[in-house]
């Protein structure tokens, strides 16, 4: 049993409450654990219009709706928190509703110490037979939940302690005449009379805003629907908010995540490149346009020359400062339709796109080179600032002579900057082809 519980009496059999049938009002006992009833006098029969207690024992509420118990679970814990509690409820004796005034005592009952509460009329309230008038009065006082009902005009005509609670800071304003009280509590108030507008216009709906409460602003989801006073047989609007300002600012940190999980799968943290996994999953594209359009695509593979000694001798943090300036003169070669990637360590991939013939490819290569002959000015953490020099040594392979796919196309590339490197670095080689600058020394 759960400890907060152990404070309740316990009704261990039916004939501990032999007294209560001296009570001429209807007593019942309802089990919560077995959603059903676990005893009732004899005023509670004739209330229910039965002849024998095991009738009511028995009695089927398979039919009962989840906020019906939802409804009976919440009244069990605030009977078992204060000690008893007073409060409307909606009963069908003889098939029609009938509002109540009920007195509610949480109990344990039976061996089993199930949960339960002994419910007495307090008195009975005439409020008619119209659903939408009962919902109203069961709903309004003990939920958490913002329950309001207005005119068409947006004037409040009865709301909930919540929703008086939440709004709270408005009712002491005068409000400006193009404003109602639907409309003060949104966030926008042109916003707040077009809902009402088109909440009469479509008889209802449910709708998510940003609303003014006195807690700040917070996101709703209004329920909206028609009814009527239960006094005057006026329509009515009543809304029902919910605060599901949590769920979108968990929706947005998940989205964030996403976009950050994205962000490092795609992209290189030091140079903000994209990686390898961003071209393995572009490379389709570029490819099926350079197939569609009969022209060639050029797979570059770019090897700093020099770059390990830089990292040897004054660290990693001035190698990502070499790394980032290389990026940013790769990036200023290159046209906005090429693609430049940071593959790992000190290699990058280029994609060249709309190659017309081999001099296309090479006029790049020399760009390259010619672009990283500049010394580069870092900062030493550990001094002033100092300048180092890198080289590039670039394989070239062209789509779709050396390959169908970009996996392909980086292997010709790769082997044909080692090449270069095998030959004094600082240079280009491009597979297969009669002008290479390697093949001509």
């Amino acid at each position: 049993m759960n400890a907060e519980y152990e404070h309740l009496i316990h009704i261990k059999t039916h004939e501990e409450l032999a007294l209560y049938e001296l009570i001429p009002d209807a007593v019942w006992i309802f089990d919560l654990d077995k959603h059903g009833w676990w005893w009732g006098n004899q005023p509670a029969l004739e209330f229910w219009g039965l002849s024998h207690l095991d009738e009511l024992i028995n009695k089927d509420l398979s039919g009962d709706t989840q906020g019906a118990r939802d409804r009976t679970a919440q009244t069990f814990e605030l009977a078992a928190k204060n000690g008893l509690t007073i409060d409307p409820w909606t009963t069908y004796p003889d098939g029609k509703p009938k509002t109540l005034y009920m007195r509610h005592r949480a109990v344990l009952v039976g061996p089993e110490r199930h949960r339960a509460l002994i419910a007495y009329i307090n008195e009975e309230v005439n409020l008619g037979e119209t659903p939408e008038n009962l919902l109203l009065v069961e709903a309004m006082r003990y939920t958490t939940v913002l329950v309001t009902s207005f005119t068409f005009d947006g004037e409040v005509v009865v709301e909930n302690p919540a929703a008086t609670e939440a709004y709270k800071h408005i009712y002491p304003q005068q409000l400006p005449d193009d404003q109602s009280a639907f409309s003060a509590r949104f966030a926008d108030p042109e916003e707040g009379h077009s809902r009402l507008q088109q909440a009469i216009r479509d008889k209802g709906g449910r709708w998510t805003h940003m609303m003014r409460t006195s807690e700040g602003l917070r996101q709703h989801t209004l329920d909206i629907r028609i009814t009527r006073h239960p006094l005057s047989g006026d329509f009515l609007i009543l809304m029902t908010e919910y605060d599901v300002t949590q769920l979108y600012d968990a929706l947005d940190e998940a989205r964030n995540s996403q976009e950050e999980l994205r962000k490092m799968a795609h992209y290189d943290a030091v140079t903000g490149l994209p990686s390898l996994n961003f071209l393995l999953q572009h490379a389709p594209n570029y490819l099926a346009k350079a197939e569609r359009c009969r022209q060639q695509l050029a797979v570059m593979f770019i090897d700093l020359d020099g770059f390990k000694a830089i990292n040897d001798t004054w660290g990693h943090d001035v190698g990502d400062q070499v790394l980032l300036e290389i990026a940013q003169r790769l990036s200023g070669i290159l046209r906005e339709a090429d693609q430049v990637a940071r593959i790992g360590g000190d290699e990058f991939i280029i994609l060249v796109d709309d190659i017309h013939n081999e001099n296309s490819v090479t006029t790049v290569s020399e760009k390259i080179i010619h672009q990283l002959e500049d010394r580069i000015t870092v900062k030493d953490p550990a001094g002033p600032n100092v300048q180092v020099e890198v080289s590039a040594s670039i394989g070239i392979a062209l789509f779709p002579d050396h390959g169908s796919n970009l996996e392909q196309l980086i292997k010709v590339a790769d082997k044909a900057m080692y090449r270069v490197k095998n030959s004094g670095k600082g240079d280009y080689y491009l597979e297969n082809s009669a002008d290479n600058k390697l093949n001509e020394k």
